[in-house]
């Protein structure tokens, strides 16, 4: 989170100010208050967010395509009016119930990919990512009884990125808003004093809007991230096989969860290895709250990929470490995206690239670049 960042030039202090410390809490406050309604903070990693849950639910369609009518269709075991009846004691919803017809349900299953893939994409964040949410919950509604938690956050986080300006990086739509700042499209019309004044009041109170409630949007991400990882760690903490080192024994014997039995008994026979997992997942659940905010997190961080692709590998739950892995990403700083983005046209160029130009006579001439030694 940027937020820290974001507070710092406002918490430098000029030479012979005072610095009593009754006078630094309402300054604070108030730069708090100034960053929290004018600038959004982590708008890569709200990005990020976007890319990554799309992808992952467009993924998550594609392979249950051969599946869909068992799962979500008229042909589902789980019948659309045993649905209903569920929702009117829940109080869910869901546009699958809608109809029973399998061309309704055709529609809606191309309509769930279409909005999958342009909410990755980021074509018209804003409405595509209300319908984002809209199918993620009608979906994860229609099988509640099949679900194997990874559906239940990205279920959270398609709601909470509606609230975010999730579409201002990396997307179609800052592609399209720098094209229009490049070509012009930005000149005023001539309109009266009192429209330019409104004008400009309606824009301000738009932008302190969007700011407010994108960054109450990535705070709840981040706090739902943290309540999750807490509190997974200490219900671990009060269970006697974490305690004892044997609980990851028991889950690679379980034949639910044991995709390669092969891999499973390999990674099951070296006991030491077991036991230090068993006590270093639940170490770092526990303590990952504590330590977002200084550089420890970033080995935190890598301990807890390496930990949910061990999770997708043995268990065979990829969709729930997809979503926990792309859920860790709103911690790491922009700079830290920025950082990526300048490698990428690094890595893109040739060191041994030569320009071309053309001799008086017409014809191509090849210069070699100036790191290539020069011949005589």
């Amino acid at each position: 989170m940027e937020t820290e960042q974001a507070l710092a030039p406002h918490r430098r202090v000029p030479a012979g100010a005072d610095t009593d410390p009754p006078c630094r809490a309402p300054e604070r406050i108030g730069a708090f208050l100034t960053v929290l309604t004018e600038q959004p903070v982590s708008l890569y990693a709200a990005a990020v967010l976007r890319i990554g849950y799309g992808l992952l639910y467009l993924v998550f369609l594609l392979r249950e395509f051969p599946h869909r009518d068992e799962i979500w269709g008229p042909g589902s075991p789980w019948t659309p009016e045993l649905a209903r009846q569920l929702f009117d004691q829940t109080g869910w919803a869901s546009i699958l119930t809608l109809s029973d017809s399998r061309p309704y349900f055709e529609s809606c299953y191309a309509l769930a990919l279409v909005t999958s893939a342009l909410f990755m994409l980021g074509w018209r964040t804003r409405v595509v990512s209300v319908l984002f949410a809209v199918v993620v919950a009608s979906f994860h509604a229609r099988a509640i009884f099949m679900t194997d938690g990874g559906d239940n956050l990205i279920l959270l986080m398609a709601l909470y990125l509606v609230l975010t300006a999730c579409g201002r990086r990396w997307s179609l739509d800052a592609r399209r808003t720098r094209l229009q700042a490049s070509r012009g499209r930005t000149a005023r019309s001539s309109a009266a004093p009192d429209t330019d004044e409104f004008r400009h009041q309606l824009g301000s109170s738009q932008r302190t809007l969007t700011a407010v409630l994108h960054n109450c949007g990535m705070f709840v991400i981040a706090a739902q991230v943290c309540f999750l990882y807490g509190s997974a760690g200490l219900y671990k903490a009060q269970g006697g096989s974490w305690g004892n080192g044997t609980a990851l024994h028991y889950v690679l014997n379980l034949d639910l969860f044991r995709p390669w039995p092969e891999l499973s008994l390999m990674a099951d026979e070296h006991d030491v290895l077991i036991a230090v997992a068993c006590y270093l997942t639940v170490l770092l659940q526990v303590a990952f709250p504590f330590v977002l905010f200084g550089r420890l997190k970033y080995p935190v961080l890598t301990m807890l990929l390496g930990m949910h692709l061990g999770i997708a590998v043995l268990m065979g739950l990829p969709l729930f470490s997809g979503a926990m892995i792309i859920a860790d990403a709103v911690f790491l700083p922009d700079r830290f995206y920025r950082s990526l983005g300048r490698l990428w046209p690094r890595t893109g160029r040739r060191p041994d690239a030569r320009k071309t130009v053309t001799s008086p006579s017409g014809e191509p001439a090849r210069v070699p670049s100036q790191s290539a030694p020069s011949r005589r």
